[in-house]
């Protein structure tokens, strides 16, 4: 598989197949690997741009680019030194917790996240969410590096209108996903407070906790964006942009 091919079909949770690539190297990381290290990968070299720092700036951008050609290719020059090829057996958690305040109406913003159609609309790296049926869903992810598309369904698990929504990918995914979204009244009545909690699974063992510890930060910038979106789509009823 090269940097140009999709994840869409890939098998899920299984390690790519080992065709060879150009010279020696080959696909010898699993797809969560690949998709987590091109999430970070951007990330990384999102910070990279943004940072005033002579010295952090080069590091940032180096490891971003490194991560992302990890996450497209599929190949790991480590992995093939040490023989390892990554096999998706235990999971680590990365987890990302954030909450906010937005200036309109508890059950108006219950209802535009409902509609699983919006999230597009602030989540920049989802191409489309197609509602199946009350539950389930469909989802179509681009891969950061224009790495091509990845693709699974998921289901709400816990609703209570106006409150909760607790959401999981299915079993057999291309991505292992689950969290929460929960909405209360803000303080003094100014408008609604949401919390939101993703959670992903990184690869296990020492190599997980690695990528759960480069993850967090990285994905909680993103999650932050997305966030930042749906409030200026919320109270001014467009995206706009969130860097800086």
């Amino acid at each position: 598989m090269t940097a140009q091919q999709s994840f869409r079909g890939a098998a899920p949770n299984a390690t790519a197949q080992r065709t060879p690539a150009t010279g020696t190297a080959h696909v010898n990381v699993g797809l969560t690997e690949r998709v987590l290290s091109a999430v970070a990968g951007a990330a990384l070299a999102y910070a990279g741009t943004q940072t005033r720092s002579k010295i952090g700036k080069p590091v940032l951008l180096a490891l971003g680019a490194g991560l992302a050609l990890r996450g497209a290719s599929g190949y790991c020059p480590l992995n093939q030194a040490f023989g390892r090829d990554s096999a998706p057996t235990q999971l680590a958690p990365v987890e990302i917790k954030e909450t906010f305040t937005i200036s309109r109406p508890i059950d108006e913003v219950y209802a535009y996240w409902r509609q699983l159609g919006n999230l597009p609309r602030f989540m920049e790296h989802l191409e489309s969410v197609r509602q199946l049926d009350q539950r389930r869903s469909h989802w179509e992810a681009r891969v950061p590096g224009g790495a091509g598309t990845i693709s699974w369904e998921a289901e709400i698990t816990t609703e209570e209108p106006g409150r909760l929504l607790v959401y999981r990918s299915l079993p057999g995914s291309q991505i292992d996903q689950s969290g929460e979204v929960r909405f209360r009244p803000a303080e003094g009545g100014q408008g609604t407070e949401i919390q939101t909690i993703t959670r992903y699974r990184a690869p296990g063992g020492a190599l997980g906790k690695g990528v759960a510890k480069l993850l967090n930060p990285a994905l909680a910038e993103l999650v932050r964006r997305d966030v930042r979106r749906f409030k200026m789509v919320m109270e001014t009823g467009e995206a706009g942009t969130t860097h800086g």
